[in-house]
């Protein structure tokens, strides 16, 4: 599931042309981007923005200055669409020429229907109708002294994290979600085209690679594990072979969306030797047997803690992030009970949860037993009170550690930054109250003063 909503646009700079051409060339079209939802959004937004920069397209960093605005939507959840539906919304009033892409794109009647106005409508990760539709609006300048895009393309995060999206769509069929029905059936890169990106990116500066698709685990499935050749060498589209190359470029690497299928172990040795950071994020959903029944999610809690417990004994300071849901449909006090001890036995790093949301098209929408609004909103209080517990506990073990962090911001006051336990815009923070002097991207070493639920306070070593 999607754990934020974000909007980003961001400008470009650009070199001048020597003055004695720039009086013949017209001026570049510029592009407004609105990107949405989450992290594998995203990584289409950049793809897209990538796409048009090497046709010779500015950026533009507001409305009124672009002649066109690509709106990358969201559809996972109902709260998500209406967010993509105001976002059209407002880049019309302000702007007029708008191209929607992205996961709602699929709903098209429902988007023309609210915004007659809009100029193209594409579903998700479908760049090459993005790009033609953005040509109908606004053909591209064809000038050879336009500047061109760094080999690593261009993109909406920080210079020194990028996300790395490995493969799209899902064979999964959760009752609760529609994403197979956006995105497809999983559909792999080969090792070699991700390999090749991720060595650019680091090469650009990243030191932060975040790897991320619908199923990271079940990696290379689609493709039989086939080979491919990078740097000389055979490359096999598997999940272990393909962390071993990316912990070989010297980056920090973080893997999201793991699914604790059996073979997830063969990484954990990598953690222990710090070639993959100690770092798991896995949709978990729930614990009660009946309940992950109805959600079409693998049953077997009591083999989860038994893996999660050998996994800790492989890699004793790895961090697990997980999803829930709560008030999915039948579910009891006894389901919800059953969720809140197993909870405070997995003893996972970092939690999110959501009140469930009958998603338009998803099959749990028939399921009997809905509960009702405010036992969710009770349920979701208890939920997250029973892990702020557990997260106070195991961030004041942390306390009187050296630990390394990675610098996200800085200023004279001071900086903020994320241990190895903490993605960027989901987990906590390292706060470096009174350290000058350290720049974006920069990983120090630190010991740990202070902490609280979610964040660490720190002085540099």
């Amino acid at each position: 599931m999607p754990q934020a909503v974000a909007k980003s646009a961001r400008g470009a700079a650009r070199k001048p042309a020597p003055k004695i051409l720039r009086a013949k060339q017209k001026a570049p079209p510029r592009i407004g981007i609105v990107s949405l939802g989450c992290p594998k959004a995203l990584v289409d937004s950049e793809r897209i923005i990538t796409k048009l920069r090497a046709e010779g397209y500015e950026l533009s960093a507001d409305y009124a200055g672009a002649d066109v605005v690509v709106v990358n939507t969201c559809g996972f959840l109902d709260s998500a669409k209406k967010e993509s539906l105001d976002a059209i919304g407002e880049a019309m009033a302000e702007n007029g020429r708008v191209v929607v892409t992205g996961c709602m794109g699929v709903e098209k009647d429902k988007i023309v229907a609210a915004h007659p106005g809009v100029l193209a409508v594409t579903g998700p990760h479908q760049y090459e109708q993005v790009v033609a539709a953005v040509h109908d609006a606004v053909p591209p300048l064809h000038d050879p002294f336009i500047d061109l895009v760094p080999p690593e393309g261009l993109r909406l995060t920080p210079r020194h994290y990028a996300y790395l999206k490995i493969s799209e769509g899902c064979n999964h069929r959760c009752s609760f979600c529609i994403i197979p029905h956006l995105r497809g059936d999983l559909a792999s890169r080969p090792a070699a085209h991700v390999m090749a990106e991720a060595e650019r990116l680091v090469t650009a500066g990243v030191k932060e690679l975040l790897v991320i698709s619908q199923d990271t685990s079940a990696y290379g499935v689609d493709l039989k594990f086939a080979e491919s050749r990078w740097k000389g060498r055979p490359v096999k589209a598997r999940f272990l072979e393909l962390c071993e190359a990316l912990g070989s470029l010297g980056a920090w690497v973080r893997l999201h969306y793991v699914y604790p299928y059996p073979h997830v172990d063969d990484v954990l040795p990598l953690m222990a030797e710090g070639k993959i950071l100690p770092y798991l994020d896995i949709p978990f959903q729930h614990a009660s047997p009946r309940v992950l029944k109805a959600m079409r999610r693998p049953a077997h809690q009591e083999k989860t803690l038994d893996r999660l417990a050998a996994w800790r004994r492989t890699c004793p300071d790895l961090a697990v992030r997980s999803t829930f849901i709560v008030g999915f449909p039948g579910e009891t006090e006894q389901d919800f009970e059953l969720l809140l001890d197993w909870l405070k036995e997995a003893r996972l790093a970092r939690v999110g949860c959501f009140k469930y949301e009958p998603v338009e098209g998803a099959p749990a929408n028939v399921l009997s037993g809905a509960v009702p609004e405010e036992v969710k909103e009770d349920r979701w209080h208890r939920f997250m009170a029973a892990q702020q517990e557990v997260s106070r506990e195991l961030m004041a073990a942390k306390v009187g550690c050296s630990i390394a962090v990675i610098i996200d911001e800085a200023d004279e006051e001071g900086a903020i930054g994320r241990s190895k336990w903490d993605a960027p815009e989901t987990d906590g923070s390292v706060f470096l109250n009174g350290a000058t002097g350290l720049k974006p991207g920069e990983i120090i070493s630190a010991r740990v003063a202070h902490a609280d639920e979610y964040d660490l306070w720190a002085e540099p070593r």
